[in-house]
């Protein structure tokens, strides 16, 4: 005699085939921002470094999780709300204080898990994003000022025409002045980031990676770009009242237009570099003592008079 499936296992098979082949469409439909977590990258899904992957799959995968376990919360939550709720002809109160303690336990130990699970993850992860080789292909100095960038080519010895604050990048145009960083494709670049008055961050949005950059001290990272492309940069750290026109592009080129740029700077005369010593916080002058068209001030006088926001 064959031994039958009963019917409720059968069922709950069925079950499980149907919600595993939905979720597979559901996932085979998906457009490439929706598997990247809607996170920054180019639409045909090639990677822009070596580390935007990796930095990727722990977003992607930790939202994952997250909808799942909510589910289930929310799954349970419903259910309770339905299966124990107050019939028609009940009296009196349910029972006030009882304990169950296998589901306490889960209760508990489930969370430890999942934390220590994520945590696992993350500094795995976190770890090799920071990693350091002991000799880079190249090096890049990037300074950060109020509100502007320099930016220097530490193994040519030249650096890009000094970054100048820009009040007006919304204006068409500007986006063609704005500093420039080029790197090589394929080598991997050390940046050595520094600022020059208050901590800034730098940001290239589709390298899906930001670094503080503090005065007085020098922050690095490797990085190394897989993509040829023009990719914006901002920075990420409120540093002041002209912090949304702290903006650049870093353009990723062949190793041999790269080489052609870098002696096209020293026939320029960009040579040498430009370093913290111009920090502003040694001067006694400010930047508005400098450029007329500062835009908008605002002081007791101009707010006495009604004219604040214009400029002088």
């Amino acid at each position: 005699m064959i031994p039958q499936v009963p019917q409720r296992a059968r069922r709950g098979r069925r079950a499980a085939a149907a919600g595993l082949a939905l979720a597979t469409l559901v996932l085979a439909g998906c457009t490439q921002a929706q598997q990247r977590g809607y996170m920054p990258g180019p639409a045909d899904g090639q990677e822009v470094t070596d580390r935007t992957e990796r930095i990727a799959n722990i977003w992607v995968g930790s939202w994952v999780v997250l909808v799942i376990v909510g589910l289930i919360i929310w799954g349970l939550t419903l259910w309770c709300a339905i299966a124990y709720r107050r019939r028609k002809h009940d009296t009196g109160f349910p029972v006030q204080l009882r304990y169950h303690v296998p589901l306490e336990l889960m209760f508990t130990l489930v969370p430890v898990v999942m934390v220590l699970t994520f945590f696992y993850f993350t500094q795995r992860d976190t770890r090799e994003v920071e990693m350091h080789v002991a000799e880079p292909d190249y090096t890049v100095n990037v300074v950060a000022k109020q509100w502007s960038w320099d930016i220097n080519y530490v193994d040519d010895d030249v650096h890009e025409p000094a970054g100048v604050q820009s009040f007006a990048t919304g204006v068409p145009g500007a986006a063609e002045s704005l500093p420039t960083l080029y790197l090589p494709v394929g080598q991997t670049v050390e940046f050595r980031l520094d600022s020059r008055d208050v901590i800034h961050s730098f940001w290239v949005v589709d390298f899906l990676y930001k670094k503080d950059m503090m005065p007085g001290h020098t922050n690095t990272f490797q990085v190394t770009p897989t993509r040829e492309g023009v990719y914006a940069g901002k920075c990420a750290e409120l540093c002041g009242e002209y912090h949304s026109d702290m903006l650049f592009n870093v353009v990723v080129v062949s190793p041999e237009e790269f080489d052609a740029h870098m002696e096209e700077l020293r026939a320029q005369g960009y040579e040498g570099q430009l370093g913290v010593d111009l920090n502003r916080n040694d001067q006694e002058w400010g930047m508005r003592d400098k450029v007329d068209d500062a835009g908008p001030r605002y002081s007791e006088e101009t707010a006495a008079a009604g004219t604040e926001g214009e400029n002088e």
